[in-house]
């Protein structure tokens, strides 16, 4: 069977020009494709959105066209993006095939006849006879309720342990299935143990819901997943067959750094094998210039010159010391950039820090104190001293006098004061 996959389509108020374009161009291929259903894995939205809303509509639009075409399964994603509930309204659309909406753990046969048959358990006692395609579906777990049950501090662990158990529990199922002709799938929104971030970080850490030993272990021939919005993906040969696990990655690029080809993938998956091609959308292109000083406008124009600034969003970042921040010319870099379709600047300013003295305040003395902080300070004390002894001896009205017969009397060689000698030497 030939068979769509999105994920992380993240529609929302800031995303939707890049989330509609990317995803309509994404609903056309499938379609020149003639694939034969579609699944989503997760975050269709980027936040909790209104009905009225420009993006509610388009993504409505979307997935309608898409339905029209072929049967739709839409997976709960994390519930910051898409709060329990959201994807409901797309159970009343009234197109040409199903949408089915899987908001909790289940499994859900696509029958012959074209229909989303759900378990009423969280898995089929026995396959359906009519079955044309199985999928195992596990949307985003609420470690909270988790969390609550066994405590904090062991509520990654027992995740981790819980789903282990549920998708070995789907094996049986999906073993009937492979035997009687069945393509199977697991579709699942969450992070694999060692899996890379969109941004080249590998997820390692204990609170992530998967590896792929246990993905592996539901014995389905395909594991569609998604929330990391990089595409990536492994491959095993066993008694299974050869199964294949992968994130679809985001519909676009949605930030500034992300690496890799955005897109869908297209999956054909059979009885005893699956393999998947990742078929590229047109994200927008995002530049990165980072200067580890203030910004040099003749290596800026090089940047440009290199790649190009047509259609593309450009981020340019900078490290100055807080003395320099006022000598960044921001003006002259937007000018530069006109050409881009948008521009953003960051500049990191990095405060002066100022060493204390340790053990100061324990000294008896201001003589004392002085040496003490000149000694950290790398500053000769006998300056600062004589400094000292001048303001104990004269009055502010008198040392400015001094001051300024010294400077009306230029044209005369005179002794330098004490004050004037340590502010020359101080600089």
């Amino acid at each position: 069977m030939r068979i769509a996959h999105f994920s992380d389509l993240h529609y929302g108020a800031a995303t939707l020009e890049e989330a509609d374009r990317c995803f309509g161009a994404a609903v056309d291929r499938a379609i020149v494709e003639q694939v034969e259903a579609a699944i989503l894995s997760g975050d269709a939205t980027d936040h909790g959105l209104d009905l009225h809303e420009p993006a509610t509509l388009k993504l409505l639009a979307q997935v309608r066209r898409l339905a029209d075409h072929c049967p739709v399964l839409m997976l709960q994603g994390t519930f910051s993006h898409e709060p329990p509930g959201t994807l409901s309204v797309f159970r009343l659309l009234g197109v040409r095939h199903p949408v089915h909406v899987a908001d909790r753990i289940e499994q859900v046969a696509l029958t012959r006849e074209g229909l989303w048959q759900a378990s009423s358990n969280w898995r089929f006692e026995d396959v359906p006879a009519d079955a044309r395609l199985l999928v195992s579906c596990v949307p985003t777990i609420n470690k909270a309720v988790v969390a609550a049950t066994v405590g904090a501090v062991d509520a990654p662990q027992a995740v981790g342990e819980h789903l282990a158990l549920l998708l070995a529990g789907f094996a049986p199922n999906n073993r009937r299935a492979r035997a009687l002709g069945i393509p199977t799938v697991a579709v699942s929104h969450g992070t694999v143990f060692g899996s890379l971030s969109e941004h080249g970080v590998p997820m390692a850490g204990f609170d992530h819901e998967f590896s792929t030993g246990v993905l592996f272990s539901a014995e389905t021939q395909a594991v569609m997943l998604g929330h990391i919005h990089r595409h990536q993906s492994w491959m095993q040969d066993g008694r299974a067959g050869r199964q294949c696990i992968a994130y679809a990655g985001s519909i676009g690029r949605f930030h500034f750094g992300e690496e890799g080809e955005k897109g869908f993938l297209l999956w054909e998956v059979g009885a005893d094998a699956a393999a998947c091609e990742l078929v590229p959308t047109p994200a927008r292109r995002t530049i990165d210039i980072v200067f580890e000083g203030r910004p040099d406008l003749e290596a800026l124009r090089e940047a440009i010159d290199s790649h190009g600034l047509k259609g593309a969003h450009v981020r340019v970042r900078w490290t100055v010391a807080d003395e320099d921040r006022h000598a960044v010319d921001r003006a002259a870099i937007i000018r530069l950039l006109a050409g881009a379709a948008q521009t953003k600047l960051e500049g990191r300013i990095v405060p002066v820090v100022r060493a204390r003295a340790p053990g100061i305040s324990q000294l008896g003395s201001l003589d004392g104190k002085v040496r003490r902080w000149a000694e950290l300070t790398g500053v000769e004390p006998a300056c600062v001293l004589t400094c000292l002894d001048a303001l104990s001896e004269a009055g502010p009205t008198t040392i400015a006098e001094r001051l300024l017969r010294s400077a009306s009397t230029s044209d005369v060689v005179r002794a330098p004061t004490p004050m004037i000698e340590c502010a020359e030497e101080l600089g």
